[in-house]
């Protein structure tokens, strides 16, 4: 710094100090904006742009300062808006709700599309627009771009058509094959002016299977329409497709030639009768000349489409161009050795040369590259990925044979033109192809022949050049993948890419890309690691000026095309105006109940939203059919929740309001109905405000049933009080004694007892349940959880009706019972307390009836126990003497059958708390043998008591049916609980145990106070005669113990000796095991099936035996389910399975010639020896399964070192195989293997050939395949180890003589045997072989549907 220029660069005092300032101001003010702009209230909008499909679930979020314009906000949205968005009213004053989400849709503005926003209007398309080539990127998928690319609103151009002006199509499911092959053929002048030239006479068919009317009407579409994209169901129809045609994808290619099929068919007797030949068609010759006389035979072929190979056959390498394929294809093969041809003028076989040659190219050449081929090795249809490139200008002249088509008349001729159309042999694609580069393109190899080369007149070199303009590109895999296709305009030679609905401009950059492979060479894997996405079919168009046409201009159309593009218009806009009213019209639920029928009525209004409230009550008043019921004056609309059955208000004083304001604007769902409510003509419509729904269900204790609900109305800010005297007007009770108990959720019962507070503090919401009750009694003084009222609302919510079938008839023998008399218990007589059972006449009548047949069944076996009892029961019969001169209320004619009704009485009588104890104790002494699952007395006859049970005090306790017959009723009560809360059955886990009984031997059940009533049931037809059905009310939370010991008097055996089985869906039983689980998860009208048979002790599993019968066609045949218990060895469970096998299965068998074997779905595993304890050697489970295998001779297998294979021959000579013989090894050695098999077959050691079967048991095989398919001979020294993996019993081996040659089997003796073994597996359920799903071939019907074969499904 220079001394003499300080006082310039330091500024004076009071400048520094005034910039200071303005520093300062300029702060203050800014933090005085954001100040204000915090306290501002803020609006949060949220657009949905439902113009773009792509976009349609997007959301664009905007949280503005409420003052923010209009004009802001639709700068920040889009360019165009159906609003005014110049306008400078604020958001607040436009009606935007601050704190609150505003929900905007961005649509349509008149109906045209939203135009793009460009930065640059200059500058180029391609330099401004995505480019698009191939598949769409899948929603969310790397490299997917949103369209909202930022607050400026900008559409892609892929989506729109005033971008690229062509229009998509639409993609049904599968049909974008069809979609690329229908784009091309529109953007080929010839095809699509000729299409237009052709006139559609309706008189003479059908518009609808019209194959060319509909291809024009979908052309003018795709010419005239404004849509994104249009659809193509109207052509498939034409096609005679159906919509399972629409999920079948199939080869562009057939579909071309299948189609121009359709279309000769149709131009039959037309002008364009010879369209597609003139326009696609070419010639071949297919020859084959002597190569030591120079005599040629050939035929000349037609073809519609050159197939060009991509790898040749047995090669690695691919061609690598188009040109390469192409000569190739005309390349010959050399006929010599074991191929020679037959000459007919030398009149032997000599060597040849067989090829093709080009005569005539079609003004429009189709190349089909052959990507799909089939891998021997794999057996595999596989795509080929390898690169081939194709020039956009092909010179055909090198690969034309200018010869004249007719050859000498010493050469034998053969046009095939009109038979193999569009056909050519590619069988020599399929051989290699001959090196031999001097290889005579054509020129006769006679001497003494004049036969030169010759040009046709006329033909000119650049006459054959090519132009490319369609590559129809395939991405995928050979299982299936997507079509599209690349298209040049001959309008302004510009490519575009058709992918079904999307069209978007591409460069040749682009084209190239689709010459496949991949970018580094991988040697042989180099189509595996190519990209899939690559051209299939090319489209070529000669250069010829004098035929290349233009497409033709709107006043060029013929008349009859006018009128169609003027029908078209006026239909689509047609349905763009029902597109309008669809998009504004309100579809809502609508119910109504009937005045008369008292039925509720559905049905769905559809109403516009500037409708009025009065419009729509008339639409529904007669869309309900009531004109002639009631007036419409008597009717009107009302919010309504039919889910919770809940008027949720009325509409007063807005009859003029549009249903688009009342209902909340045009919506896809509804979170609510209408109900057109309907009143007599003396009667005043209820004013209905937002409250709730409240369901009062009256309780009476005395009667203790719980009657049908009524509905009120209440509000949520109502207290208590007010409620309950709401209630009182309802249901005339006085409210003073009110009480309220709100079930919340099941089973969550709440007392209201705060009248101050409102019911949305006590939890209401919009539908509710309420029990009342209003009695005098002293109930209420009790804790609410003590008293009788919440016991009795506690067995309704748990009480479930179960529809019990009974077995058809009883065991003719019953195991014994034990009868006693209880400890300390009254000897008095309770025949008064049984008469005070009541309930309806005729069920009581019917359970007696039931009961009396069960005590005569049990009669002998009760004085038979009497007469047998040893001295540990003499102390006990002094007691049960006591019943002697007590008479059953059920059979008063026989006092000797009264046993189980004495201990019914005696069990109803009351019993003193201080014996309760001693009374467990008695029983227990005396039951100390659970062996004979002998039950509890006093539970059984518990079960009596089906309409009542008896208090505490042996006061009358009347039943009456409640809501869904549900009875609620007091369960049995003695003095050892009187004035105690009960007791309920808990389902306390037994640390896995499924037995009936506890530790002590005490039922569970005895101890339970659960409620139970069963009452006859008369089941519907069909379910057979014989069979008696129960209706049972039963409380949830018994166990399946009690339950089943309530139903023994029914049944007329013990518990233990029958089963329950659940009955599900489609009549499936499955058996309820677990006894100590409650019954809580059944449910009202659960079916129940009672079956005779043992059921399962503690420690005990049943067990299904199957007979393994391993020479049989069904390998596997159930024989009977037994019961094996924990610690019983093999041996045990066989001694048991003896006499069974002979009483159930007629079979007689010794304890050592059968075996048990472990069972896997079909497969015999591991063979169990006698000595195996179950639970300790075998794991066992509930419904387990086990082989029993019958055996030849004395048991082989002795120890589990030992492995048990079953081996079979395969005879290849004979082309059968030998039965199943059993090896037992000592060792998973395959030496030793081999010397057993020997032993049993006397094949040579050396000559022995192995292999593991396939699948499952018995691994069956074709036998066709057998000796290939299989491993044989596998490289390894013991079983155990891959590729084998043998090391449990059971494992199936087929061997061979290696010596022994296959037979020869003639095509008649190959077809006879494939058929026999297509049936024999068939028939076996054992096909192993993979077939894949056949593909439906492609067909198109030219009378509009296929013919259906009616005898078929």
């Amino acid at each position: 710094m220079v001394p003499g220029e300080e006082n310039q660069l330091v500024p004076k005092e009071d400048v520094f100090w005034r910039c200071r300032q303005n520093i300062f101001d300029e702060m203050k003010k800014k933090f005085l904006q954001i100040e204000n702009a915090a306290e501002e209230p803020r609006v949060l909008c949220i657009i949905q742009d439902t113009t773009n499909s792509k976009t349609v679930n997007e959301r664009i979020t905007l949280n503005l300062p409420a003052s923010t314009p209009l004009r802001k906000l639709f700068e920040d949205v889009a360019n165009k808006a159906p609003l005014d968005h110049t306008s400078d009213k604020s958001l607040l004053d436009a009606n935007f709700e601050p704190g609150k989400k505003n929900f905007l849709h961005l649509t349509d503005k008149d109906g045209e599309q939203p135009q793009i926003l460009l930065e640059d209007s200059s500058a180029g398309d391609d330099s401004v627009h995505d480019k698009f080539i191939g598949p769409l990127p899948r929603e969310g998928s790397v490299g997917s771009t949103s369209d909202y690319v930022s607050q400026s609103y900008s559409y892609s151009s892929i989506l729109n058509k005033s971008e690229t002006g062509y229009v998509g199509l639409v993609n049904q499911a599968m049909t974008c094959y069809l979609n690329s092959l229908l784009q091309t053929l529109f953007m080929t002048p010839e095809f699509r002016n000729a299409l237009y030239k052709w006139e559609f006479e309706e008189s003479e068919e059908d518009p609808v299977t019209s194959i060319p009317y509909q291809l024009q009407r979908l052309f003018v579409l795709l010419q005239t329409s404004k849509k994104r994209a249009i659809e193509t169901t109207d052509v498939t129809r034409s096609f005679g497709w159906d919509s399972s045609e629409a999920w079948q994808q199939h080869d562009v290619q057939e579909l071309c030639r299948v189609m121009f099929d359709a279309l000769e068919q149709k131009w039959k007797q037309t002008e364009q009768a010879d369209l597609i030949n003139e326009l696609y068609q070419g010639k071949l010759k297919d020859y084959v000349r002597c190569l030591e006389c120079g005599y040629e035979g050939w035929r000349i072929d037609t073809y519609l489409d050159i197939p060009l190979v991509i790898r040749p056959y047995g090669s690695s390498q691919a061609f690598a161009s188009v040109e390469e394929a192409l000569h190739a294809f005309i390349q010959p093969e050399i006929l010599d050795g074991p191929n020679q041809y037959f000459c007919e003028r030398c009149k032997k076989k000599c060597d040849a040369r067989k090829g093709l040659r080009f005569l005539h190219f079609p003004y429009l050449l189709t190349l089909q590259l052959k990507r799909f081929d089939f891998d021997y090795t794999t057996m595999h249809r596989i795509k080929l990925n390898d690169r081939m490139t194709f020039p956009e200008e092909l010179d055909m002249s090198t690969f034309i044979d200018v010869e004249d088509e007719k050859s000498p008349q010493t050469e034998s001729c053969t046009d095939s033109g009109a038979e193999n159309e569009g056909s050519c042999h590619s069988d020599q694609m399929s051989n290699d192809f001959s090196n031999d580069d001097g290889v005579d393109e054509g020129i006769c190899l006679e001497n003494n022949s004049g036969t030169e080369k010759i040009p046709k007149p006329g033909l000119e070199k650049n006459s054959l050049i090519y132009e490319l303009f369609s590559v129809m590109v395939h991405s995928g895999s050979a299982a299936g993948g997507h079509y599209y296709a690349c298209i040049k305009s001959f309008s302004d030679e510009q490519w575009y890419s058709f992918n079904d609905q999307h069209v978007s401009r591409i460069t040749q950059e682009d084209i190239k890309k689709t010459h496949g492979g991949s970018s580094g060479s991988r040697g042989y894997y180099s189509s595996a690691f190519a990209s899939s996405t690559n051209a299939y079919m090319l489209i070529y168009r000669l250069k010829d000026p004098a035929r290349n046409a233009k497409f033709l201009e709107v006043d060029e159309y013929p008349e009859h095309i006018k009128n169609l593009v003027q029908r078209e218009r006026e239909l689509e806009e047609q349905e763009k105006r029902q597109r309008e009213i669809e998009r504004n019209t309100c579809k809502i639920k609508l119910f109504c109940l009937h005045p008369v029928k008292q039925v509720m009525m559905e049905n769905k209004l559809e109403v516009h939203k500037d409708k009025t409230l009065r419009e729509a009550v008339e639409m529904a008043y007669k869309m309900m059919d009531l004109e002639e019921v009631i007036p419409m004056d008597c009717c009107r609309l009302v919010k309504y929740d039919e889910f919770h059955d809940y008027l949720e208000r009325s509409y007063e004083g807005e009859e003029d309001t549009p249903m688009g304001l009342l209902l909340g604007g045009v919506k896809s769902t509804y979170m609510f109905d209408l109900l057109l409510e309907t009143r007599r003509p003396d009667q005043v419509f209820q004013s209905y405000k937002p409250g709730v729904m409240v369901k009062v269900h009256v309780v009476d204790l005395k009667a203790e049933s719980v009657a049908a609900p009524i509905t009120v109305r209440a509000y949520l800010n109502e207290t208590v009080t007010e409620f309950k005297q709401l209630i009182s007007k309802a249901i005339h009770l006085p409210a003073e004694t009110m009480r309220i108990v709100l079930e919340r959720c099941y089973n969550d019962l709440r007392l209201l007892t705060v009248p101050s507070k409102t019911l949305k503090a006590e939890g209401f919401f919009r539908s509710n349940k309420v029990f009342v009750e209003s009695s005098e009694t002293l109930d209420y003084q009790m804790a609410f959880t003590d008293s009788h009222l919440w016991k009795l609302l506690d067995r309704h919510a748990n009480t479930i009706r179960l529809f019990v079938l009974l077995p058809e008839q009883s065991p003719g023998s019953y195991s014994k019972r034990t009868a006693y008399q209880k400890a300390g218990g009254d000897s008095g007589n309770v025949d008064d307390d049984c008469e005070r059972v009541k309930g309806p006449a005729g069920s009581l009548k019917s359970v007696e009836a039931i009961l009396e047949e069960s005590t005569e069944k049990l009669k002998s076996l009760s004085l038979q126990q009497q007469q047998e009892g040893d001295n540990g029961d003499s102390s006990k019969s002094t007691e049960t003497s006591d019943f002697e001169n007590i008479e059953s209320p059920l059979n008063e004619r026989d006092s000797s059958a009264s046993v189980d009704n004495r201990e019914l009485e005696q069990h109803m009588q009351t019993s003193d708390p201080e014996n309760f104890q001693s009374e467990e104790r008695s029983d227990s002494d005396v039951n100390n043998d659970r062996s004979t699952s002998s039950v509890d007395s006093d539970i059984l006859s518990s079960s009596h008591s089906s309409d009542t049970l008896c208090n505490a005090d042996n006061a009358q306790i009347p039943l009456a049916n409640g809501l869904d017959s549900h009875s609620i009723t007091s369960s049995r009560r003695t003095k050892a609980n009187e004035g105690k809360k009960e007791t309920w059955d808990t389902a306390e886990e037994d640390s896995g145990t499924d037995s009936e009984y506890d530790e002590s031997g005490k039922s569970r059940g005895e101890i339970q106070y659960m409620y139970f009533k069963a009452e006859p049931y008369a089941a519907d037809e069909g379910s057979g005669e014989g069979h008696k059905w129960l209706m049972v009310h039963v409380d949830k939370r018994i166990t399946l113990a009690t339950f089943k010991q309530h139903l023994e008097p029914f049944v007329g055996v013990l518990s233990s000796h029958f089963k329950v089985f659940r009955v599900y869906a489609s009549n499936q039983e499955f058996e309820s095991v677990r006894l100590n689980e409650t019954l809580s998860s059944f449910s009202d009208d659960n079916k129940i099936t009672i079956r005779l048979g043992r059921a399962l002790k503690k420690g005990e599993y049943r067990v299904k035996v199957y007979q393994l019968l391993v020479n049989e066609q069904e390998p596997c045949k159930f024989l009977l389910d037994a019961v094996f218990a924990k610690g019983m060895t093999v041996r045990q469970s066989k001694e048991e399975l003896i006499p069974q096998l002979r009483e159930q299965c007629g079979l007689e068998l010794s304890i050592d010639r059968f075996r048990l074997r472990k069972k896997t779905w079909k497969n015999p595993g591991t063979v169990f020896l006698d000595y195996h304890i179950y639970e300790e050697d075998i794991n066992i489970s509930s419904n387990w399964e086990v082989f029993l295998e019958v055996l030849d001779g004395v048991e082989k297998m002795k120890s589990m070192s030992q492995l048990a294979v079953l081996s079979r021959r395969w005879r290849p000579s004979e082309m059968k195989l030998d039965p199943f013989q059993e090896v037992v090894l000592e060792s998973s050695s395959v030496d030793e293997l081999r010397e057993k098999l020997y032993e049993i077959s006397g094949i040579p050691l050396e000559d022995i050939e192995f292999a593991k079967g396939r699948g499952t048991f018995p691994c069956d095989i074709s036998v066709l395949d057998i000796h290939q398919d299989l491993d044989w001979n596998p490289k390894v020294s013991t079983l155990n180890v891959w590729p084998l993996y043998i090391c449990d019993d059971g494992a199936v081996i087929f061997y061979r003589d290696r010596t022994e040659e296959l037979m020869e089997l003639t095509d008649e003796q190959r077809n006879e045997l494939m058929k026999k073994e297509s049936s024999r597996l068939q028939k076996t359920g054992h096909r192993v072989t993979y077939s894949p799903r056949k593909e439906k071939a492609l067909k198109i019907y030219l009378d509009g549907a296929p013919n259906k074969d009616l005898t078929q499904d």
